[in-house]
């Protein structure tokens, strides 16, 4: 029998009022829902519908497993849901068992609404089973003229129900009535995360465990009470037995075939900090054709683990790619590395710790902070007092002609509405920050440089995006108008 008991549900306030929604609604609806998996898609579903009055139906597709065994566990959840436990014959085909869970709605009260919660659905839809087909018929000869229906399609393969059930061609075309994309925890929920865990750990380290674990539920559900942030990282990722030692593989086979295509793609942009342009990726010597390989990267940022953009200012040059998921940027910069040695260490700790005192770390803290904060633009915003309707980007200038000039990197910028550019500088720092006279410059000439190669008249200001703080001195005063702390990425947006 399946428990009845719930969890309280941290943060996901716009995702609550979206099922709120679709539960009060006067008609059917099919929601279709999607997200990188360990995200807590199916923790969100079933501790929300759980405590409502309603009949909550879920059943859940099994990876790799054959027509025969997903249509007998469906069955086994009609028996559970509908009839007390009773034993349901499975039947043969998709189309007959859902002919047997129409006929259980229709014993359910007419004023009781009924949730179908239809889980790893793309695990369900085996080749040549059918399962679309079904879904279409009933969906739209029975399922749709239930107003007591609320039907549920969720998958961890963001690309299969973008493509399936929301761009569907065939009968479910124009049939999704909401669709849901769920993220990652922002710091502050993950903080509150914690909290509800009996976790209590401050802001610093808990941006040090995002930096690797993300704001990924599962990820975070694995952290023992009274660790540090680097033993939690040092016992999941660098032990023999650490939890996360063989996550990498076991996510990218979970959500493509030939996975290892994916993978290579994910290892050569990864290789790039500011991101690579597409034509480059697909000039790469053993990677396929250039349609294919577009398909596959559009499939991994639906997925969650690259984001596509056009750098500021360089629209002619078209899009880039960059790594946004914190485990995969870790697991290649420090894991993979290390496999071996992980699997065949005894218990020893601190291995973790000790990579935590080498430039390396430093080199990557900041590349890993710079992707947080970039996450947290809606924080930073809040916190410059920026109009939502700015337009938010990188800017990289690379000198081509003149071997002396220096490049320059802009971390963030704010191109507001109000004639006026604000810039970022963004620190990852452990100590209060100091401006010295050679940084001061430093900043300066990234003001000048992009002024001149952008031929902005626009007035340019200055901010300072900083883990640790920022320490008053007369070059701060000077030329820093305004600085985002560790404090302000925390807050709600």
């Amino acid at each position: 029998m399946t428990s009845n008991t719930t969890n309280p549900i941290i943060g996901r306030s716009q995702e609550q009022k979206i099922l709120e929604g679709l539960l009060k609604s006067n008609k059917a609806e099919l929601l279709a829902l999607y997200g990188r998996r360990r995200v807590g898609k199916t923790f969100l579903i079933k501790n929300f519908f759980k405590r409502l009055p309603c009949l909550f139906f879920h059943a859940s597709g099994l990876q790799k497993g054959k027509l025969k065994i997903q249509i007998k566990q469906f069955a086994i959840q009609i028996g559970d849901t509908f009839y007390k436990g009773a034993a349901i014959t499975p039947r043969n085909s998709w189309l007959d068992t859902f002919e047997d869970l129409t006929k259980a709605i229709q014993l359910v009260p007419a004023r009781k609404k009924v949730v179908l919660f239809l889980d790893e659905f793309p695990w369900m839809a085996t080749k040549r089973s059918g399962l679309l087909e079904a879904l279409d018929y009933y969906w739209n000869r029975y399922w749709v003229h239930d107003s007591r229906i609320k039907l549920i399609i969720c998958g961890s393969s963001a690309s299969w129900i973008i493509e399936k059930i929301i761009n569907n061609k065939g009968g479910l075309h124009n049939r999704v009535t909401r669709t849901m994309q769920l993220g990652p925890f922002t710091l502050g929920e993950t903080k509150n995360f914690l909290a509800a865990a009996g976790i209590t750990l401050n802001h610093r380290q808990i941006l040090d465990l995002y930096m690797v674990l993300g704001g990924i539920p599962h990820y975070l559900s694995l952290i023992r009470k009274g660790l540090t942030a680097h033993q939690c990282i040092d016992e999941l990722c660098f032990q023999k037995d650490g939890a996360l030692v063989s996550e990498f593989g076991r996510l990218f086979a979970s959500l493509f075939q030939e996975e290892n295509i994916y993978i290579d793609l994910i290892r050569i942009i990864a290789k790039y900090r500011y991101g690579i342009g597409q034509s480059q990726i697909i000039q790469k010597k053993g990677i396929p054709e250039g349609g294919r390989t577009v398909k596959r990267l559009k499939e991994l940022e639906e997925a969650g683990f690259i984001l596509e953009f056009i750098p500021y200012g360089h629209q002619e040059k078209g899009v880039y790619y960059k790594i946004i998921d914190e485990y995969t940027l870790f697991y290649l910069h420090w894991m993979e590395t290390n496999l071996r040695t992980i699997r065949k260490q005894d218990k020893s700790r601190g291995y973790w710790l000790s990579k935590t005192q080498t430039p390396g770390w430093k080199s990557w803290a900041g590349y890993a902070f710079e992707a947080i904060c970039h996450k947290h633009i809606a924080q930073i915003r809040n916190a410059l007092n920026i109009d939502p309707g700015a337009e938010i980007g990188t800017w990289r200038h690379v000198p081509r002609l003149s071997p002396e000039e220096a490049g320059v990197q802009i971390d963030l910028l704010f191109d507001r509405k109000d004639g006026a550019i604000t810039i970022c500088e963004i620190k990852y720092n452990e100590q209060p920050f100091v401006i010295d006279k050679s940084y001061a410059n430093n900043l300066l000439n990234k003001i000048k440089t992009y002024q001149k190669q952008t031929r902005t008249k626009k007035q340019a200001f200055l901010a300072m995006i900083t883990a640790g703080g920022l320490k008053p001195s007369m070059y701060s005063e000077e030329i820093i108008t305004a600085q985002v702390t560790l404090e302000d990425l925390f807050k709600d947006a």
